[in-house]
């Protein structure tokens, strides 16, 4: 069948569907997606950010079904190709597509021919001479998976590249807050991602999300690891994302709706940017204290890995507010959603 964008009537999903509803002030069909790949949401549409919430959304109805596996994407081949170890994004990938009723074949560069000194652009023509239709990948250079759509006739998601971008991350994360935002939406609500945000793509993408969703966005974290991101802040070109930087945490979190905390990146750092992680926690780690800031029942998140007792103390990382576990629940009806809307093919039962 043809997938149903409008709200269910489910009693157990109406909360959900009215939100959804909310946030749009038109529901977008189909015909609104326009892209081939998923290399990030900097130029997605606000009705392309909203046709892949309602679709997530159908997905995670499938996903509840005792049998959630479903035939859509059968005969198609999907080849995740990951360049950086991974665990949530890559076991999400491939439990995605398996539940479409797709091929799929997992490659760790480490064990194939690329540990040989193979180029990328021959890896993926190799790839696509096995059959592959579409690729997931993850690569430590930023733009990589970009080069890989240059020269795959196929489609291309990308699980992260370096620096620069983590699209199914921050649509993970803006479907997680709008199913438990109160309202179910981002909209004025503010939201900190807290942190090491220059070397996060997550940061980037999420930037995008949601400030193309009308969140009150605030990144926060010691100004070392904040630099270049002031001027993007303040730069007034046309469809340029306008959010707050702050290196006052007391700021940053008062009165907050969720707040998003980040993982040290240590296998990025250079050029002593921190004293030392010690100092970090002492400064900026999210504890209970510091939550207190925020709104009484704020939303915490993290996209994991997490570094507890570093960036986030373990009790609130699984406290009442914390909805990390259904961020990474999430990450699968997601990526269902999305490996679908590339495919152009109608869901079927």
């Amino acid at each position: 069948m043809t997938i149903e964008l409008e709200p269910t009537a489910s009693p157990t999903t109406m909360p959900q569907a009215a939100a959804r509803e909310a946030d749009a002030s038109r529901a977008p069909t189909a015909d609104a997606w326009k892209h081939r790949h998923v290399l990030d949401v900097d130029d997605f549409s606000t009705d392309e950010i909203e046709l892949a919430m309602r679709t997530t959304a159908e997905m995670k109805e499938i996903l509840a079904r005792p049998i959630a596996k479903v035939p859509t994407l059968r005969g198609r081949s999907v080849t995740i190709l990951f360049y950086e170890a991974s665990t949530r994004t890559r076991v999400s990938f491939e439990v995605a597509a398996k539940n479409l009723s797709a091929d799929v074949v997992n490659i760790a560069a480490q064990s194939s021919s690329v540990s040989k000194g193979e180029s990328l652009i021959d890896t993926v023509r190799t790839i696509e001479a096995l059959g592959a239709d579409m690729i997931v990948m993850r690569h430590a250079v930023s733009g990589a998976p970009y080069l890989a759509a240059e020269h795959f006739s196929g489609n291309v998601l990308n699980g992260g590249d370096g620096w620069h971008a983590h699209p199914t991350q921050a649509l993970l994360d803006l479907f997680t807050m709008r199913e438990r935002l109160p309202g179910g939406s981002v909209r004025g609500r503010k939201v900190v991602i807290l942190g090491d945000i220059l070397h996060s793509r997550v940061a980037r993408s999420n930037i995008w999300a949601l400030t193309r969703s009308g969140a009150d966005l605030w990144l926060c974290g010691p100004a070392t690891l904040l630099r270049g991101f002031e001027r993007w802040a303040g730069a007034t070109m046309p469809g340029s994302a306008r959010f707050t930087v702050a290196s006052s945490i007391d700021d940053a979190l008062a009165d907050a709706d969720v707040v998003m905390a980040l993982r040290i990146q240590k296998e990025r750092q250079a050029g002593g940017l921190l004293p030392s992680l010690r100092e970090y926690t002492a400064r900026f780690a999210l504890t209970r204290a510091r939550l207190a800031r925020a709104k009484p029942d704020a939303l915490v998140m993290h996209p994991g890995p997490m570094n507890e007792g570093v960036e986030i103390m373990p009790d609130v990382a699984t406290g009442r507010q914390s909805v990390i576990t259904d961020q990474v629940t999430n990450g699968v009806a997601v990526r269902m959603a999305l490996l679908f809307l590339v495919s152009g093919v109608p869901l079927v039962e």
